[in-house]
């Protein structure tokens, strides 16, 4: 049986299209999604998680947008308790919650008391809450503040070169503070909260739950 011509031809066309697609794009998230195979890529494996959190965003943290998409976390280096050096990759093999606050942002201060609660009650070997101060200027400012405030779960990290700030929220499509980020232990991000949340809610818990894979 001969081959009909025209659909050999409709055929070649049909490739040529997918393979320019290809070339004009460059990735394989791009063809996996064109081919209706999904996300592909170095976070592909954190889709269905993000895809958990989706229909938890609701409540107190309505706000949360989960990724369809995971995306590989920006390389983030910023300062310890100690002023030491440190990076967002040394906590790789954890899940982390990524807050940018200041002490000149007012729902910055006022959603801290729920991050440290959240890392009081489910902080750990598995999670933990990344709170990053991102001032510039008066540097003993922001611990003093966390002192003042009560404010012990937390490990006090700071930025005062000044890159965290626009590396994270240009990763997250974010420009205003507090940006948070939850990040997965491979350091795949699942998702970003655009403002203040309250954290240590049911809501709260149930969606860093269902990050961690654990149920409600």
């Amino acid at each position: 049986m001969r081959a009909n011509p025209k659909i050999l031809i409709a055929g070649g066309v049909f490739a040529a299209a997918l393979l320019g697609g290809f070339a004009l794009y460059g990735t394989g998230r791009n063809l996996g999604n064109l081919m209706g195979l999904g996300p592909t890529g170095p976070c592909a494996e954190a889709a269905p998680t993000a895809a958990r959190l989706a229909p938890l965003a609701r409540g107190a943290v309505a706000a949360f947008e989960a990724w369809p998409a995971p995306k590989p976390a920006p390389a983030l280096a910023f300062k310890g308790p100690d002023g030491a050096p440190t990076e967002l990759s040394a906590l790789d093999g954890k899940l982390r919650l990524v807050n940018l606050w200041a002490t000149w942002c007012a729902p910055c201060k006022a959603e801290m008391p729920a991050l440290d609660r959240l890392q009081a009650d489910l902080g750990g070997d598995r999670f933990q809450v990344v709170a990053i101060n991102v001032e510039t200027r008066n540097l003993d400012k922001p611990p003093a503040w966390f002192k003042a405030n009560g404010i012990t779960g937390l490990t006090y990290y700071g930025d005062p070169e000044g890159k965290v700030l626009p590396a994270l929220q240009s990763a997250a499509g974010s420009t205003g503070l507090p940006t948070t980020a939850l990040v997965d232990a491979k350091g795949c991000m699942l998702g970003v909260m655009k403002g203040p949340a309250e954290w240590s809610g049911e809501e709260g818990k149930r969606l860093i739950r269902a990050a961690l894979g654990e149920g409600a």
